[in-house]
């Protein structure tokens, strides 16, 4: 990227804008520097966040039954890199990818979810996860960038990446080390007294863990091996508390205690607030839908009730100035709490996303049948519990790169 900005600036940028982003790209900004492409949803620059955001509404479209432009899809494949990533943004498509592109695994990462999830782009994916796998880490984990330290978001958007094309993240390894290996790295314990059970984002200069709300519900989704769109797991009899052992804990431990601290962490306004100093009661939007999200995948659909209710009341107007990923985020949530979305507080998230972008087509036989399978997996929701799912989206840590926090978000959390 040639702009780089402060992790203070960064972070500011999220909770005012709220939008989810790649992890470690700037918000982008609300008057365009670069033409807007015929087939891209949204109107603000796509410099840093094109790829996330086109990913992010196409997979929304897909879940809800509606089959997107046929010009939104080729204008996210003719994105791909002849190696089969992503970069944030390729004003011209047409230039071969060189050493001087920032190709990044958020971008990709997101891309190939959306891509499995449309179907009949097997060799894109394919040559996309391969690349993925090519820069692994040695502790099983990703950053936002090859070669960069692993973080919380990054690792996890790979995780659901590989468990879109029907792979095991926990069996995706690098000498000896998988996803779930670097994950558990970043969990604080139960006993720290301002995050027990959470994840960094990563380690501080001093190898310190600071609990994130936003890497960890990042992380839940990634040890349960769940990308963007989940439905509820199986609800949870299992005490709701923080637990140590002396043992390594399992990746089901491990997520359970992220899971709790979410809920303690939204409980109580129904909200995740902003991380800015003198804005603690400031709501960040993104973050809490991906909270959503997390609960629900844990199948902890009661705790997650709370923030889904606070969401339909009042993220509209976020989501209306953030943009498609806003509106995806949003959809993903009452996906996962068998919610409608076209009825989310008075409003039809997904009319709203497919107006941000190229009318989509008329549904297909196969759209529709995902439609049906999406009653399917809600009426078994219902049955159980009621009915009610990078960047940014992600905070990421380099030399020379800026951070950025979701939803998820994630680029950063950019979201």
């Amino acid at each position: 990227m040639n702009i780089r900005r402060s992790a203070a600036t960064l972070a500011a940028a999220t909770v005012v804008l709220g939008a989810a982003v790649p992890a470690v790209a700037a918000t982008p900004s609300p008057t365009p520097t670069v033409a807007i492409p015929e087939g891209l949803y949204g109107t603000a620059d796509p410099t840093y966040d094109g790829v996330w955001r086109q990913s992010l509404a196409l997979l929304a479209q897909r879940t809800t039954g509606v089959t997107p432009a046929a010009g939104a899809v080729a204008w996210l494949t003719g994105q791909q890199c002849a190696n089969g990533a992503f970069a944030a943004f390729r004003a011209d498509p047409a230039k071969a990818c060189d050493a001087k592109l920032m190709v990044d695994t958020n971008s990709t990462a997101a891309a190939v979810q959306a891509l499995a999830a449309l179907g009949g782009h097997g060799a894109a994916t394919d040559k996309a996860v391969g690349w993925l796998k090519s820069v692994q880490n040695a502790d099983g984990g990703w950053g936002y960038t090859p070669g960069g330290a692993s973080d919380a978001n990054s690792t996890s958007v790979v995780a659901g990446a590989l468990a879109a094309t029907g792979q095991q993240p926990s069996q995706v390894k690098k000498a000896g080390k998988s996803p779930n290996d670097a994950l558990a790295k970043l969990a604080l314990p139960c006993d720290d007294a301002a995050g027990g059970g959470a994840f960094a984002y990563q380690p501080d200069k001093k190898g310190a863990l600071a609990a994130n709300a936003d890497a960890t519900a990042a992380a839940v989704l990634g040890l349960l091996g769940k990308g963007f769109v989940t439905n509820a797991g199986k609800p949870s009899t299992a005490p709701h508390a923080c637990g140590d052992s002396s043992a390594p804990l399992a990746p089901s431990e491990l997520a359970r205690n992220g899971s709790q601290y979410l809920a303690s962490s939204v409980g109580g306004a129904g909200y995740l607030k902003s991380v800015l100093p003198g804005a603690q009661d400031q709501p960040d939007y993104g973050n809490t839908a991906d909270a959503v999200v997390a609960l629900a995948a844990q199948g902890w659909t009661e705790q997650a009730r709370k923030p889904l209710a606070w969401l339909q009341q009042h993220s509209q107007a976020w989501a209306k100035q953030s943009g498609p990923a806003a509106y995806a985020q949003l959809i993903f949530a009452a996906r996962a709490m068998g919610a409608d979305p076209r009825h989310f507080g008075g409003a039809d998230l997904v009319a709203l996303l497919n107006a941000t972008g190229p009318a989509p087509q008329a549904a297909t036989k196969a759209a529709g049948a995902d439609d049906d399978a999406a009653k399917s997996d809600k009426s078994e929701s219902d049955s159980a519990v009621g009915v009610w799912w990078i960047v940014g989206v992600f905070l990421v840590a380099g030399v020379g790169i800026g951070l950025l926090l979701s939803g998820r978000g994630r680029k950063r959390r950019q979201p």
